[in-house]
């Protein structure tokens, strides 16, 4: 089946590129490019522009979903996460990690705040070098929901949270946390985090983000039987985190403490006897206006809850039920590295060439990445770690409307941060 698959592959690849010699001039004169201009985005930032960070190249591209054009790019340190992005539009931060030889050498870790017009560097803050350098799509870094302190998870392997007044631009101190990982905000100066035994962490900071308070609740699920993924999302006051098993466990962080609330199941009898399950490394988005919650899933067996995800199943917070399922398309692939991208130039009938070539002949790779653009007219954007296309769907409908080129060599993580109005 893989040579079939490779056979497959390089017939349509030969056939597109064969079409794509015969529709291009001969020679094209392209104008010179001036050098030393430096573009602004528009302000504020448009509510489906969407972050595709690349943990291969270490840099992060900004993709406008609408026209399918790239904006801009960040290059964002050594095996970089998500940014972390405030309420108010104008700039963001990302916590990165350099080395004075670049690979080896004398370690600095910053958190950088960017301009979101110009997304030059706008200054950094220096942390301990302790940040956790992993996979892990969320959980690394959140703002307080009063938009002052942000927290920077670290692991080495002892576990503690840098905390950075974003409003001063100072380092705030170090807060240990043993046995308890990842953060998540909850409040004004407040913020949760996961802890071993299935409990979670609350942490208080006063004025100055020092450590006002620490309390830890009583488990919300059994680590051993059924563990929760980090991968959690917000809505609203509730954050929603979903087990190995597709169990979703909702927590309530209005009050002063964590409140965990019935859980419910995202997969029937039936859907487990077929074998479904959560599936891929970003494998939930929230759209909060429509209460909608969006969740990957594919057929697979025990601990494959991180394979790539075939289909997208929607759910009605509201009613706690399934109420729509879309099948996934590829979002695009790469060869050696390079995406390849035919047919955005090519004349009719040629230009959907490219499109059915990668829903017909071209094996899709699964999805691994989603996000939702918090707008009124929620777009629904896919990615996969082997490709830096994204694919971009109706997020009510589940029509597929286009796929976008990074420049990316790998899709690590989506971002839609920003929606008037919506964000907290």
């Amino acid at each position: 089946m893989r040579r079939v698959d490779a056979a497959v592959l390089a017939l349509g690849l030969a056939a597109a590129a064969a079409l794509g010699f015969a529709a291009t001039p001969a020679s094209a004169q392209l104008p010179a490019e001036p050098v030393g201009r430096v573009e602004s985005l528009p302000s504020p930032p448009r509510p489906h522009w969407v972050w595709a960070f690349d943990v291969v190249l270490n840099r992060s591209a900004l993709l406008d979903l609408d026209r399918g054009e790239f904006l801009g790019m960040l290059s964002t340190g050594f095996l970089s996460q998500a940014a972390v992005f405030p309420r108010e539009g104008s700039e963001f931060y990302l916590p990165e990690t350099y080395y004075s030889r670049g690979s080896r050498g004398e370690r600095t870790d910053v958190v950088t705040f960017y301009d979101a017009a110009s997304l030059a560097p706008s200054g950094e803050v220096v942390i301990p070098p302790k940040r956790a350098i992993n996979v892990l799509t969320t959980g690394n870094a959140a703002l307080s929901d009063d938009a002052r302190f942000l927290a920077v998870f670290n692991m080495t392997p002892a576990t503690s949270l840098s905390i950075v007044d974003v409003r001063e631009r100072r380092f705030a101190g170090e807060i240990s946390t043993p046995g308890c990982s990842l953060v998540y905000a909850a409040g004004a100066r407040r913020f949760i985090m996961l802890c071993t035994d299935g409990a979670l962490l609350t942490l208080t900071l006063d004025e100055r983000g020092g450590e006002q308070s620490k309390r830890r609740g009583a488990p919300f699920f059994d680590p051993e039987r059924d563990p929760v993924t980090e991968k959690a999302v917000r809505v609203d006051d509730t954050w929603i985190f979903v087990s190995f098993e597709g169990v979703a466990h909702p927590v309530d962080v209005a009050g002063e403490s964590p409140e965990p609330l019935e859980p419910w199941s995202l997969l029937s009898d039936a859907d487990r006897a077929d074998s479904w399950r959560i599936g891929g490394t970003q494998h939930l988005a929230v759209h909060e206006r429509s209460q909608r919650l969006y969740s990957l899933v594919h057929q697979g067996g025990e601990h494959s809850h991180k394979d790539p995800g075939t289909e997208l199943w929607i759910y009605d917070l509201r009613r706690q039920e399934r109420e729509q399922r879309v099948a996934l398309h590829s979002p695009g692939i790469s060869i050696m590295s390079e995406t390849i991208e035919f047919g955005r130039d090519w004349p009719a009938p040629f230009s959907r060439t490219w499109d059915w070539m990668l829903d017909h002949l071209v094996p899709n790779p699964g999805i691994g990445q989603i996000a939702v653009t918090p707008d009124e007219a929620p777009l629904l954007v896919t990615g996969s770690q082997l490709g830096g296309s994204v694919a971009v769907y109706d997020a009510t409908s589940g029509e597929l409307l286009r796929r976008v080129s990074s420049g990316n060599l790998t899709t690590h993580t989506l971002q839609a941060p920003w929606g008037a109005g919506e964000r907290r």
